[in-house]
């Protein structure tokens, strides 16, 4: 029998492979890097080389979903647009019937509960895709949060999702963040981790700062390829100095 034909059916060892087909289709896709900071939270993503008559517009891998959520993707862009309004409706649903704006935790669990539900029954597909949700915490804490196609919720203090590379990228992120990150060093350390998966530094990416109150910035791309230069100099520093050591 074929497991993999029907997404209610385990295998015998007890895989759900159109999930797992689903977590494939988020490592193709690409990468993007959410880093909390003390009074921030930085989502990096890797921006995919556009159609030269394409409007870049257009191509949004950082999307608000509420004045207080701002959300990174990886995976299929479809799926992220039908998902995304799902959730920018719960959203709504809630301001009106709590009078108030749902917390990041809250559309967290939602956007998990929705992705869990299309693994459960026949009919439909997982949604090819796993979500960054980055904003701020009732108390005034910055959160960040990542959902997968199986439907799991969980927060952390840095991650990464998408791309081939996401295994090395979380090592880097787990041996260089610390408690208490300045805006400018969160910054620095996404764009660093993106570094290792972008070929043409600046033009290939796009940062986004979550400041308290759900503000959300988007860095120019001057300022974004001025830090790039400045990584860049210093690894070239590294390198000339240590034969000079020997």
């Amino acid at each position: 029998m074929s497991y993999d034909r029907a997404i209610t059916v385990f295998s015998p060892d007890g895989h759900l492979f159109q999930v797992e087909y689903a977590m494939e289709a988020v490592r193709r896709g690409s990468t993007a890097v959410g880093v909390r900071g003390k009074d921030c939270v930085i989502l990096a993503v890797e921006r995919r080389a556009l159609a030269k008559l394409q409007d870049p517009r257009t191509i949004r891998k950082i999307v608000s979903v509420d004045e207080r959520s701002v959300l990174a993707f990886a995976g299929l862009t479809a799926d992220a647009r039908v998902l995304i309004n799902k959730t920018r409706m719960e959203a709504q649903s809630y301001r009106l019937t709590c009078e108030d704006a749902p917390s990041v935790e809250y559309l967290a669990r939602y956007i998990a509960r929705t992705q869990q539900k299309y693994t459960q029954r026949g009919g439909v597909r997982p949604f090819g895709i796993a979500t960054l949700l980055a904003g701020f915490s009732e108390e005034g804490q910055p959160v960040l949060y990542q959902t997968d196609p199986a439907g799991t919720h969980s927060e952390w203090k840095a991650q990464v999702i998408g791309g081939r590379n996401a295994k090395s990228l979380r090592e880097f992120l787990e041996k260089n963040w610390e408690e208490g990150l300045e805006e400018e060093k969160a910054v620095r350390m996404g764009v660093q981790a993106l570094l290792e998966v972008v070929d043409s530094g600046a033009k290939n990416m796009e940062i986004c700062v979550v400041r308290p109150g759900g503000g959300k910035a988007i860095m120019d791309e001057k300022d974004v390829d001025a830090i790039v230069k400045e990584i860049e100099a210093e690894a070239e520093e590294g390198k000339t100095s240590k034969p000079a050591e020997e």
